[in-house]
């Protein structure tokens, strides 16, 4: 149990002492802003005195005279009743030996211990290429599996492969039309069909593995066309995301799940709940609190998209998970009441189903929107983005902010060697790290002490490094990829303060050199292991960084 985690269990001692039951969501614990004000802060005092019936200073008096923790060297009550505590020295400097010594494995956590977690993210049509908004939920949806990762949680990572109904069919029929024009047969490809390059170099590649054989009677070969199609633009897919380090456990076929008869199945489960209208099939979800009941069989006979969705999630309860976590596009907002209460009416927990929704994004170029290819003349894709600025920056950018928030991606930043650019900020404070360590061999090995740093920066990155399991703890719970993000840029510009105040390496005075190494080692080990959970790297030399640190 960390030390704050002790503190707030030894607060609700201390409130049960004095009469007052509080739950572990009442006590929040925060690191303090300000030196003068400790290490930690606390407004129990304030959230409790009406309780009490008390002023808060005289509650946070209360307090900090029942209080004894070991690692708590004094608590002082600051009006208008925060209560600040203030660690030992070898308290707050225990972190370091903890650090180097589990290595990658700091921070793990076991809140997820025995919980089957499936994320289900991207999922994007096998039509197309991927473009910016399935980009920006790769990589959220990746950062949450390694964030539920390294909390315990056994995850596993799946992309739901539309590849059956209406947007197969116009995959076929554009497909055709690309086949045809190959041999100068003219033929127009659908209006609603698609329309990007990659089906005419499909098309191409047809031409070159089947040569004219589909031409003479090319509506009998339909389901040679979305067979090859879809096939191939999946392939794709799936090495764009990889080159995105993206890489998911499962890919889960609607074809499949329709051709075993799940859907059939479901349908008879959800019949109960269902009523016939104008000629079509329809769910009772208004009872569950969606704004309009949902057709799943329309007047024609064929199924919306809704409840082949419904069977597939039917299924990833089936399949033994005991959370669902869902990315979707911004404009399925309407989408998730719906299916939360389709799940109800086949027996699962609606909770069990949490939906988080991705913002689209919008780039920036020379201060001006910047939406076409040059290459093909349409929207920008991932891999074009990637090509242009790198991973690195494509994946800490996008995870940044919110999902529910709009993202304004300015390529020209993205692309800067300077501390303005916070991922080239921080991957050159892990350098800076690496050579200050390559630097000093002769210090090695290390002894971890901690009893000489007592500068107010040298406290503030341990109380840092001690924050760094409440960061993923926070992040995971609050699926908030972008506080590891602040956690780094925060975790950099305090590295920086520190290397700027303090000498690390001083021949003079070895004992102090070796315990601030120890100190560079553990926030050298942290910062990696974060810049890790938004899968960007961490480089040991960087451009600007080639001359030797001291």
């Amino acid at each position: 149990m960390d030390i704050q985690e002790q503190i707030k269990q030894e607060l609700k001692r201390v409130m049960s002492v004095l009469g007052q039951e509080v739950s572990d969501a009442e006590i929040v614990l925060s690191p303090s802003n300000t030196r003068e004000h400790g290490d930690y802060a606390s407004n129990l005092a304030m959230r409790k005195a009406k309780a009490f019936q008390l002023p808060p200073m005289e509650v946070a008096t209360k307090i900090i005279s029942e209080f004894s923790l070991p690692g708590v060297d004094h608590i002082e009550a600051c009006k208008p009743g925060f209560l600040n505590f203030f660690l030992k020295q070898d308290e707050l400097g225990s972190i370091i030996k903890k650090i180097v010594t589990e290595k990658e494995h700091y921070g793990d956590l076991e809140i997820g211990k025995g919980i089957k977690v499936n994320i289900e993210y991207v999922s994007a049509n096998p039509t197309g290429t991927l473009h910016l908004g399935h980009a920006r939920g790769a990589a959220l949806g990746d950062c949450l599996a390694r964030l539920y990762k390294k909390s315990g949680y056994d995850v596993t990572r799946e992309y739901y492969v539309n590849d059956a109904g209406v947007q197969i069919d116009h995959l076929a029929d554009s497909l055709k039309a690309r086949y045809l024009q190959e041999f100068g047969i003219e033929c127009d490809v659908p209006d609603d069909g698609y329309h990007g390059p990659e089906i005419i170099a499909l098309a191409k590649e047809l031409k070159e593995k089947v040569g004219d054989a589909y031409v003479k009677d090319i509506d009998a070969h339909t389901e040679d066309f979305k067979d090859f199609g879809k096939a191939r633009l999946l392939d794709a897919i799936k090495e764009d995301l990889h080159q995105f380090r993206v890489d998911q456990d499962v890919y889960t076929s609607e074809k499949e799940i329709r051709d075993r008869g799940d859907v059939e199945k479901v349908l008879e489960q959800l019949r109960p709940f269902c009523y016939e209208k104008e000629g079509a099939l329809w769910l009772d979800t208004t009872k569950d609190g969606d704004d309009k009941d949902r057709v799943l069989i329309k007047s024609d006979g064929n199924y919306t998209y809704l409840l082949p969705d419904i069977a597939y999630h039917h299924d990833k309860f089936n399949r033994g998970f005991d959370l669902l976590i869902d990315l979707f596009g911004a404009d399925h907002h309407g989408y998730i009441a719906r299916l939360k209460s389709s799940q109800k009416d086949l027996g699962h927990n609606p909770d069990a189903l949490n939906v988080t929704l991705v913002q689209m994004v919008r780039l920036f170029k020379d201060g001006q929107e910047f939406k076409m290819s040059k290459r093909t003349g349409n929207a920008i894709t991932m891999k074009e983005l990637i090509e242009e600025v790198g991973v690195d920056a494509v994946r800490y950018f996008f995870v940044s902010r919110s999902g529910t928030s709009h993202l304004d991606f300015d390529i020209d930043l993205a692309k800067t060697l300077g501390s303005e650019n916070p991922v080239y900020y921080a991957q050159y404070t892990h350098a800076r790290l690496c050579g200050i360590l390559n630097n000093a061999k002769a210090f090695f090995p290390l002894d971890y002490a901690c009893s000489s740093l007592t500068t107010d920066t040298e406290k503030d990155l341990l109380i840092l490094l001690k924050d760094y399991p409440n960061v993923i703890k926070a992040a995971t719970l609050e699926m908030e990829p972008y506080k590891v993000t602040n956690y780094i840029h925060t975790l950099s510009q305090t590295i920086n303060e520190f290397y700027t105040k303090c000498r690390v390496i001083d021949d003079q005075n070895v004992i102090l050199t070796k315990e601030r190494l120890g100190l560079v080692e553990a926030c050298r080990d942290v910062l990696a292991s974060a810049l890790s959970l938004i899968a960007v790297s961490s480089p040991e030399r960087m451009v600007s960084s080639e001359k030797a640190e001291n």
